[in-house]
């Protein structure tokens, strides 16, 4: 496990999810799941990555996803060409949690499922509930490094984590 990242520190090589990309809009068709090089396809892009312990969990779906789906806009103004959403469920669960909530396969909000190289796991940010992802949120810029990181002290909390809080950072 390395240490967790922090503001300055670049987003690291290596860095892989899985998904399943959306070709249909209906949450019972199931895209094939592919590999998704984080790290080579975040070059040259403003992304936020957030990270949650699981899809439809109440926390998740009630406070902290629909934010970054609702100010999607007020974020592409600030400069952020993707927001990446990452949870420990598998691919298809990630894609259908996507749909439900009305993401397309032209939008910029992406759902992914981090069990390719564990990385929160890796940074040592889980939520302390078995293999689930903490909740926590980074901003990479436009050069690879990192300007905002920070995790929740409780996973049932949305604050440093939450759109408002990227927002603020932007």
């Amino acid at each position: 496990m390395s240490a967790p990242l922090k503001a300055g520190d670049p987003f690291p090589e290596g860095v892989k999810f899985e998904w399943a990309p959306i070709t249909d809009p209906d949450p019972k068709a199931c895209g094939m799941p592919q590999d998704y090089n984080a790290s080579e396809e975040f070059k040259g892009k403003k992304v936020v990555l957030v990270s949650v312990p699981g899809a439809f969990t109440p926390g998740c779906q009630a406070h902290h996803i629909p934010p970054y789906l609702d100010q999607y806009s007020k974020l592409a103004s600030k400069g952020v060409d993707l927001v990446v959403i990452i949870a420990f469920n598998d691919s298809w669960v990630m894609s259908a949690w996507g749909k439900v909530n009305g993401v397309t396969k032209d939008s910029k909000v992406l759902f992914m499922s981090d069990t390719k190289t564990k990385f929160s796991e890796q940074i040592g940010w889980m939520a302390g509930m078995g293999e689930r992802n903490g909740r926590w949120a980074m901003i990479i810029e436009k050069d690879g490094k990192i300007s905002y990181a920070e995790t929740e002290k409780s996973p049932r909390e949305v604050t440093v984590s939450g759109a408002d809080a990227i927002l603020s950072k932007l």
